[in-house]
């Protein structure tokens, strides 16, 4: 009997909306570009599509309607996110797990977090499994969480990922015969947590270069030097160390906008307090405008498997700040288009935003400079790449 479906890709964020979207969406338009009746399974997809052509042709089915929001408002799950987020994963999982077992795909792409029902099942078929990681190892995840939340809150993290999700990754990761990560960040991470790598492969991600590109003019170098951000404002992003580093080389000098929200009380509270006296606006909503009214851009992450924001203002041509735990960071050249500055420290941050405070007449220059990278860089040959990654299973370390 021929299956109805060549292979299976299982999501669990919005196709096309956020970064974990993006990701659904690269993934989702490699495949069906290569492959013949794919049948893509989870939460649906958002319009518009984040690359460029529109939605690919794919046999989409749409996971149950979300019942997990009330949980969030009306139970204690609302101070427990973590082990919401649990619930909800784990649920989708065993879904698509359902919906495959009549599928009978001959190979499967999942994500992270919703993978482990359907790799279970996959290795007692002798289904071929890749798993894409958008992240460092899940245990450096957890570590970083709670090391922040006692630093700034004082108390337990209880936020994602939680106790439960990363067992059930780490699980995910032993079962996959393939993993794939976005940069050699995100393998020098799993592999520092005894995940074998001879497993994963790093392969480049693509973002929409026509639509992320530097505006016809640019703003006037005068006032502030305006400088943005763009993701949730959460511990792990570290937004207090650049709002930190910005009081210590003087409030006076940077204009701050932000494109993104709190995603906890905390986080909101400590945004609340740190943030007064400094020129900042955050607007939830379409980064394009921020990123072409900008000069400068700075992603103070604490463990990112890549940053999709990063290189979406590079190809706006903003020269860009990032920290050695983000993959991103091995597309900046410091000095060339940006600088590279250690995560979770202050001094280093306020030294960068000092220097480009001071060249600021190079830094349309280094924003030029920046673009020409990540026009090879997020190129749309890397969707073929990842589609001959997946499609043949010699290519396992072809991309690393």
């Amino acid at each position: 009997m021929t299956s109805p479906c060549t292979s299976a890709i299982v999501y669990g964020s919005r196709a096309a909306l956020g970064g974990l979207g993006h990701s659904a969406a690269v993934a989702i338009t490699a495949i069906c570009e290569s492959r013949p009746n794919v049948c893509v399974l989870g939460p649906g997809a958002s319009v518009p599509w984040s690359l460029p052509g529109g939605v690919p042709n794919a046999n989409w089915i749409d996971s149950p309607p979300n019942k997990w929001s009330w949980l969030s408002r009306y139970t204690w799950y609302r101070w427990r996110n973590g082990d919401l987020t649990f619930l909800r994963d784990r649920s989708l999982a065993r879904w698509a797990q359902g919906e495959l077992q009549g599928l009978r795909p001959q190979s499967c792409y999942l994500f992270t977090q919703v993978a482990l029902e359907v790799l279970r099942w996959a290795r007692a078929e002798g289904i071929l499994t890749a798993l894409e990681n958008p992240n460092g190892h899940i245990r450096n995840f957890r570590e970083i969480c709670e090391r922040e939340s006692q630093r700034w809150f004082g108390k337990r993290f209880l936020g994602h990922p939680s106790p439960g999700m990363v067992d059930r990754v780490e699980e995910e990761y032993h079962l996959a015969d393939r993993i794939r990560v976005y940069a050699d960040w995100g393998k020098k991470s799993m592999t520092r947590y005894g995940v074998p790598g001879g497993k994963i492969s790093a392969t480049h991600q693509s973002i929409d270069l026509e639509r992320f590109r530097p505006a016809p003019a640019k703003a006037a170098q005068a006032g502030p030097l305006r400088i943005c951000y763009a993701g949730s404002m959460d511990l792990r992003k570290g937004f207090v160390y650049l709002l930190r580093a910005m009081r210590l080389v003087g409030a006076k000098h940077f204009q701050l906008r932000i494109a993104g929200a709190t995603g906890d009380r905390d986080s909101a509270q400590l945004f609340a307090r740190e943030k007064a006296g400094l020129q900042v606006e955050c607007e939830p909503g379409d980064t394009l405008k921020i990123y072409q009214e900008s000069e400068l851009f700075v992603l103070p992450t604490l463990e990112d498997g890549l940053g999709y924001v990063t290189l979406e203002s590079m190809a706006c041509g903003l020269p860009a700040i990032v920290t050695d735990q983000a993959g991103s960071a091995e597309c900046v050249q410091p000095g060339s288009n940006g600088w590279v500055v250690p995560a979770a420290e202050v001094e280093p941050l306020a030294e960068a935003l000092e220097e480009a405070l001071l060249r600021r007449q190079d830094l349309r220059g280094m924003g030029q400079q920046a673009r020409v990278d990540i026009e090879n860089y997020a190129a749309p040959f890397r969707l073929r790449e990842l589609s001959a990654w997946f499609c043949s299973p010699s290519t396992v370390e072809a991309c690393s």
